[in-house]
């Protein structure tokens, strides 16, 4: 079992390593991990914004502080689809060894090019609507992101660019080899906008949001598809490969966009629609870690050998955080087979019965806050639903430490025999010397 488990792995890390190395793959789910401060600046100061305390309300509106506490989110979630498009042209150069700023920068110009605009009351200024400079926009971002990022770094790989004679300054250089690229990607981009323009759509951004991205999210934020997402998540995980890196390297623009629907309709005072989303993951799946396995660790603080007892204390603060490496490598759970049950279902469960109980309406639809890696369990459930959501996820401690603890046990009882043997063959080998 355990050669065959070790082949097995090495194909699951082969097409995991491929999944994550490819080159558009790789440059959407860096760009978006890359936006992880402004999204959760953005989320901290939606829920001061819009926490639902009547008095702290009333306060910020005597005060006048609710004019101020509203901007951040504003300029940054509001606008998440401008960060994106840079941010993933960018990385997409860099990995292809080119300038990344000038890929963003040209990025950036073609989002805005094929981005609708409006007059003000004057009937002369014209200006951008938010409508697709949001979670609106972002599969149109994603999309411009990549096709400029192709072109720019193709173009300079074959060095079909303005060449400056030697002596001019690097900078210098670099702006004119970003010309003839910056070119041919803005005659393209106007080219596409005339297309669209002549539809029934308009523009863009509505044909992307119609044909493909409102049709993806529908598809993503469902609960069978989510259900899915875990058992493979976990799965990998069991073979040794990080699966949450891979599958939300694919998955991730769809949970983000849903989880930031959920954020601006919490802004507005309103509950957002979407059940999966964003905050789903950390707040009802990753419950102490991969397995939602803080029961499993509360059960080794309890445990009567050495070796489990040790690794528990050892692991309970990171666990508290979502960070179990130390229990999936260091027990291991990793080709464990007894352990592969508790460590699929548990998950499987949680996340099963937090969408029941949403649907029912005994849970609220989480705020789309996003919940970055540090912030303790019950904590990061309270942001974003309150504490109805911090109840559930203390009741699903105890459904783990009930679910692994049959497993555990014995596992603890073999290891308990195996250091009492070890402990008489130490003694015997000490009274024969």
């Amino acid at each position: 079992m355990a050669a065959g488990g070790v082949e097995w792995r090495a194909k699951i890390q082969k097409v995991s390593t491929k999944i994550q190395k490819n080159t558009y793959i790789s440059a959407i789910s860096n760009g978006l991990m890359a936006l992880m401060p402004i999204l959760i600046l953005g989320a901290i100061f939606s829920l001061i914004n819009a926490l639902k305390l009547e008095p702290y309300q009333n306060f910020l509106e005597s005060t006048g502080l609710k004019t101020y506490t509203s901007i951040p989110a504003t300029i940054t979630t509001d606008l998440i689809a401008l960060y994106a498009v840079f941010s993933i042209a960018y990385n997409f150069a860099t990995q292809h060894k080119q300038q990344g700023f000038s890929a963003g920068i040209l990025a950036l110009m073609s989002f805005l090019l094929v981005t609708p605009k409006g007059l003000l009351e004057d009937g002369v200024t014209k200006a951008f609507g938010y409508s697709w400079l949001g979670a609106k926009g972002l599969f149109v971002a994603i999309i411009l992101a990549l096709i400029v990022g192709k072109i720019y770094t193709f173009v300079l790989e074959k060095k079909f660019y303005i060449k400056m004679p030697k002596g001019v300054p690097p900078t210098v250089e670099k702006s004119f080899a970003a010309l003839t690229p910056g070119f041919i990607i803005a005659v393209l981009v106007l080219v596409l906008t005339a297309i669209f323009g002549a539809t029934k759509y308009g523009n863009m951004h509505e044909f992307v949001f119609s044909i493909i991205q409102l049709p993806l999210t529908s598809l993503g934020g469902t609960w069978w598809a989510m259900l899915i997402c875990i058992f493979v998540i976990h799965l990998l995980w069991f073979f040794g490969v990080h699966g949450t890196l891979v599958v939300y390297s694919v998955v991730g623009p769809i949970w983000v966009a849903l989880g930031l629907e959920n954020l601006d309709a919490y802004q507005r005072g309103v509950e957002g629609t979407h059940i999966i989303g964003s905050p789903f993951f950390p707040v009802y799946v990753l419950i102490g870690g991969a397995g939602a396995t803080l029961g499993l660790i509360i059960a080794m603080l309890f445990a009567k050998s050495t070796r489990y007892k040790t690794l528990g204390k050892l692991a309970i603060v990171p666990s508290l955080i979502g960070v179990n490496e130390p229990v999936i490598f260091g027990m291991p759970l990793v080709l464990n087979v007894r352990f592969m049950i508790p460590f699929i279902v548990t998950p499987l469960v949680s996340s099963g019965l937090a969408i029941l109980l949403t649907t029912l309406g005994i849970l609220p639809v989480l705020h789309g806050i996003q919940v970055p890696l540090g912030i303790p369990v019950l904590v990061n459930g309270w942001m974003n639903g309150g504490w109805r959501v911090s109840a559930f996820q203390l009741v699903m401690i105890g459904a783990s430490f009930l679910i692994y603890y049959p497993f555990f046990k014995k596992a603890d009882a073999e290891a308990l025999e195996q250091e009492q043997q070890a402990e008489i063959k130490a003694a015997a080998t000490a009274a024969a010397n």
